[in-house]
């Protein structure tokens, strides 16, 4: 798996495959913990080591362990690697509707003994490690990564879904459960983060009392409604600084704030920096990026160096 990593991210940050639901992440140095926003996904480690937080909990993740998240989650995140073990790793975006109809096709899942959790890291068996091997080898090959690599990813989320953590997912996608119901209004505010969106509303979408969701909400994200919109909003606006070169005014407006100040007084105090120094941070970054990579890396060289960020923020 190395090997084959190390072919298909030959670039520091993240680089494109031949599937848009899998990317490949490479980092030579260290990255210190910094606030990340990860989609559902599937993330592998097969060199170097990261480790999660999310509330009091940690969670690594590496050769040995795959991360798990099973609705869309703000947390906190490090890196270790260096110039002779790079970080070398794939992630792989939790398509909802295949996931559905694996957990239709598997029929109610067993009762857990404890509630699901949004965030897991679960130990790599030799089954799935297989299945993301010939992913690997697949996505070597364009012709292969198209005929094969969709069935190979299915097979992989059938095994996610049958292994230890799967039942978070599936609880995820199950409307009638609580964490089904919080999941499904963790979409709606990524879905809307910029409009109008207000706790009352989230609460009777739901089907629950206001009180109710805010106890369910942060037993799922470890933190409450209004502070889980606010950090959306914020990981959305470095984003758009970066992808777009919007000033700190403009891309403020774009993600709903209507103050410029507070929006820079919260985006400090969060990032621990000034929207124009993180931009500028993140400049610096990209502009170390290598100006020539190989072909299938160049197709994709103006997102691909952009989410060279979401090394950092993911």
């Amino acid at each position: 798996m190395i090997a084959l990593l190390g072919r298909l991210a030959p670039a520091e940050g993240y680089t494109a495959s031949a599937l848009d639901e899998v990317r490949f992440m490479r980092a030579n140095r260290a990255v210190p913990r910094t606030p990340v926003l990860y989609e559902p996904c599937i993330v592998i480690v097969c060199q170097g080591r990261k480790r999660g937080y999310l509330g009091e909990r940690s969670f690594i993740y590496d050769a040995q362990q795959y991360l798990v998240l099973s609705v869309p989650l703000p947390f906190e995140s490090e890196t270790e690697a260096s110039d002779a073990e790079p970080l070398l790793a794939l992630k792989i975006d939790i398509d909802l509707a295949v996931a559905a109809e694996l957990a239709l096709a598997l029929g109610p899942a067993a009762p857990a003994h404890n509630a699901p959790v949004s965030m897991c890291s679960t130990a790599m068996d030799d089954v799935l490690g297989d299945a993301v091997l010939r992913l690997l080898e697949a996505l070597l090959c364009p012709v292969e990564a198209q005929v094969l690599g969709r069935g190979i990813l299915r097979e992989i989320l059938y095994r996610v879904l049958t292994g230890e953590q799967g039942g978070a997912v599936r609880a995820a996608l199950a409307q009638h459960s609580q964490f089904g119901k919080i999941g499904k209004a963790l979409r709606r505010i990524h879905a809307g983060f910029s409009g109008e969106l207000d706790v009352p509303t989230l609460a009777h979408e739901a089907g629950m009392s206001v009180a109710a969701f805010h106890a369910n909400f942060k037993a799922v994200t470890q933190t409450s409604p209004i502070q889980y919109l606010k950090s959306t909003r914020l990981h959305k606006a470095r984003l758009l600084m970066v992808q777009e070169g919007l000033s700190a005014s403009s891309a403020s407006n774009r993600v709903g704030y209507e103050s410029s100040s507070q929006f820079s007084r919260e985006f400090k105090r969060f990032f621990g920096r000034s929207p124009v120094q993180e931009a500028a941070v993140m400049k610096t970054i990209l502009s170390q990026a290598p100006s020539e990579p190989p072909a299938h890396v160049r197709a994709h060289s103006l997102s691909g160096r952009h989410e060279f960020i979401m090394l950092h923020a993911s």
